[in-house]
């Protein structure tokens, strides 16, 4: 009997394969639109629609929020205000705070182009730049509390956060395939994505790359044929299945350790459904184990899951799938019943019998005892359903409302990383690499990590240039730029192209003063990456310590053209442009500094110094006392508002603000002299006389000078 054939597919599916929009296309792996699935699978497509997953990416719509509820936002944390409101057809977010006379200043506003989150949970709102990077933008959208606003993670702090790009690592997750300019697969590359990006993650993310499949069931191929050109992940292995999920979902935290490692031979979007995920990548947790229960996170499903009894004692048999229909989404009472179904399809008797025992109620609610929603810790916004299968749900209020704890270099993990997926760890040479990697990457095991990978390296002699960069990077953790620039040439010698190597190795180079072969380098990378707004920064850098001003402006000027929202950018540029004379443009490039990032200090004080040196005593005294706010222990930029003071004729208060500055750092040259000039000018020569002394006894030349001079003016 003859196979029958396929048919019924849409007759644009030449035309989608052709247009492609994700990264492969070589035959057989090509992608297509996935509206052209729609055509055989209607029903599933439709249902598929209203699910979180395809709802994961979009663009920007006017009526996806209530913007007249909640807003504007007060941030008590910084003391700024924020909003959304809709001109012109288009979304925009604002932010703003309050002068010393209630003007509004340190005004930004972005559009608003595209928004990450399906709103069951959150929206994230991102503005497009310019050179196709995407920036998370400050306030978001959480469906708590029947929809309000508060700041995304990493933004609720007492410290202005500079809109961050949507890294690869976080579409990955929140959308389909896109595509990527030439070049910036390389690691550490600009993330950026080609229009048109998808919207929301499409079946390919879980069936593999649909070209073939298309192409075969268009000609009318024998339905077995077309199955076999696509990944059905219900025929899959039980650990392959899981691993279409857990591409994912398999986050063991979101804190700095590092949680995931992808290999340096393996593009960002590169993961295809059905093949091993170790294949792309390791995955991590603290060594450190500890079994209280320290809440959950937003992305942290799989791994709960993975920890339950339920999945242990299955022996592969209880996956993702077991509750869940990826292509239709079940709420409410119908969701009750079938999760109901799932847990007495194999607790059905013991069930019984407690029941008959009067040991549990007769309705079970499965879920909501076992699985129960909680607040995520890192997300605090957020509520979710902890994957967890517990025997007793845990005690406390889980739903209670809990503040973010920003993460510090104090309260950061400091332990060894441990392999967590796959297991068992695959333990091969390169994968032991990858082990030592991921102890330094993020820092958590430093000294025992620059040990493990320098031995693994050498040993091994490995390929790829990316060991040799995180080796370097450790070593200029551990304050060692001279070994560390010799790990940076072993990489640039594997990748001649890596513009990555060829950065850090100029920043090893100017840390160990080899200045003008650091430049040669800054050089070589901006060729290799020329859209890449910090190598020029670096290049601007670097000239400014050889006394070029001149190219030192040219390059800053390049590097925040290049990404507008790159606050150190433009503050470098103010103070390169105030050094060189051109007061009124460092002041407007200062002012954007501090457009994006209020409270960024050297930005403050650079323009608190401009403004006293234009004469304008009053807005210098507030920005010194904004920079003061964010860094209490920056002792020039204390002395330098002393001085300013001193100036307003205010003489107490600047000598108090002097005596702070000697409490914080006693041998500071600058604030001895100051302090001695304000107590010698109100007759306290003796004091004064005291503090010069000091002053001359200091490391700056020129300062030792003065103190020098004056103290022989004075006699002593």
């Amino acid at each position: 009997m003859r196979e029958r054939r396929c048919r019924g597919i849409l007759l644009a599916a030449a035309f989608w394969i052709a247009r492609g929009t994700g990264a492969g296309q070589e035959t057989g792996t090509a992608f297509v639109d996935s509206k052209i699935c729609e055509g055989c699978h209607a029903a599933y497509s439709r249902s598929y629609a209203q699910s979180g997953m395809a709802r994961s990416f979009s663009r920007a719509g006017l009526n996806q929020e209530n913007l007249a509820r909640g807003l504007p936002f007060h941030h008590s944390a910084t003391g700024a205000a924020y909003s959304i409101s809709a001109r012109g057809g288009q979304l925009y977010q604002s932010r703003w705070q309050s002068g010393p006379g209630g003007e509004r200043i340190n005004r930004a506003e972005w559009r608003i182009d595209y928004v990450m989150g399906s709103g069951n949970h959150a929206r994230t709102y991102l503005h497009r730049e310019r050179d196709g990077s995407l920036i998370e933008l400050p306030l978001a959208w959480y469906s708590e509390k029947g929809g309000s606003w508060g700041m995304n993670p990493g933004f609720d702090s007492s410290q202005f956060v500079a809109p961050r790009k949507i890294s690869y690592e976080c579409m990955f997750c929140h959308n389909a395939y896109p595509r990527i300019p030439a070049g910036h697969e390389q690691e550490n590359s600009v993330p950026a994505y080609l229009d048109p990006l998808p919207e929301g993650i499409d079946c390919q993310r879980c069936h593999g790359p649909g070209g073939e499949h298309a192409r075969l069931a268009q000609r009318g191929a024998a339905v077995g044929e077309v199955r076999k050109a696509i990944v059905n992940p219900a025929r899959l292995p039980a650990d392959r299945q899981m691993e279409v999920c857990m591409q994912c979902h398999l986050q063991t935290t979101s804190r700095r350790l590092p949680a995931q490692v992808r290999r340096f031979d393996r593009g960002p979007f590169s993961y295809r459904a059905g093949e091993p995920l170790g294949r792309f990548a390791l995955f991590f947790e603290r060594g450190a184990a500890n079994e209280k229960d320290n809440g959950i996170e937003i992305d942290s499903s799989a791994v709960r899951l993975r920890a339950s009894q339920c999945y242990l004692q299955s022996k592969g048999a209880l996956t993702c799938l077991t509750c869940h229909d990826p292509h239709r989404v079940e709420r409410g009472e119908a969701a009750r019943r079938r999760y109901n179904g799932v847990c007495r399809s194999c607790h059905n008797g013991a069930f019984e019998a407690r029941v008959a025992a009067r040991r549990h109620t007769a309705e079970p609610d499965c879920v909501g005892c076992h699985m129960p929603k909680r607040r995520t810790v890192d997300v605090v916004h957020a509520v979710m359903t902890d994957h967890r299968i517990q025997r007793m749900k845990p005690a406390g209020d889980l739903l209670a409302e809990i503040a973010e704890v920003p993460e510090r270099a104090e309260n950061g993990y400091r332990g060894p990383v441990a392999p967590y997926y796959p297991k068992p760890f695959p333990g091969s040479g390169e994968d032991r690499l990858y082990l030592a990697v991921a102890q330094v990457r993020d820092g958590s095991n430093i000294a025992a990590g620059v040990e493990q990978l320098a031995a693994e390296i050498a040993k091994q002699h490995p390929r790829a240039a990316g060991f040799y960069v995180e080796l370097g990077d450790a070593l200029r953790a551990k304050g060692d730029d001279a070994a560390a620039a010799t790990a940076y040439e072993q990489a640039l010698e594997r990748d001649p192209k890596s513009a990555w190597a060829a950065r850090r190795l100029a920043g090893a180079l100017l840390a160990t003063g080899a200045k003008t072969r650091a430049l040669a380098m800054l050089n070589r990378s901006i060729a290799l990456a020329p859209d890449d707004a910090r190598g020029w920064y670096a290049l601007g850098d670097a000239d400014l310590s050889l006394g070029r001003k001149a190219d030192a402006i040219i390059a800053f000027r390049k590097s925040a053209a290049l990404d507008p929202e790159f606050p150190d950018a433009w503050n470098a540029l103010g103070g390169a442009l105030a050094d060189s004379g051109k007061f009124a443009e460092a002041q407007n490039a200062l002012e954007t500094a501090l457009r994006i990032q209020p409270d960024l200090v050297d930005a403050q004080a650079n323009l608190a110094m401009l403004l006293a040196s234009r004469g304008d005593l009053s807005g210098a005294i507030f920005h010194f006392e904004q920079a003061l706010k964010s860094a209490p222990g920056n002792v020039a930029a204390r002395c330098n508002y002393a001085v300013a003071l001193a100036r307003q004729n205010r003489p107490g208060e600047a000598e108090k603000q002097l005596r702070i500055a000697l409490q914080t750092d006693p041998k500071f040259p600058q604030a001895h002299l100051d302090l001695a000039l304000l107590l010698a000018d109100r007759g306290n020569f003796e004091e004064a006389a005291e503090h010069l002394r000091m002053a001359a006894d200091g490391s700056n030349p020129a300062v030792r000078q003065k103190a020098l001079d004056l103290l022989r003016q004075i006699g002593k």
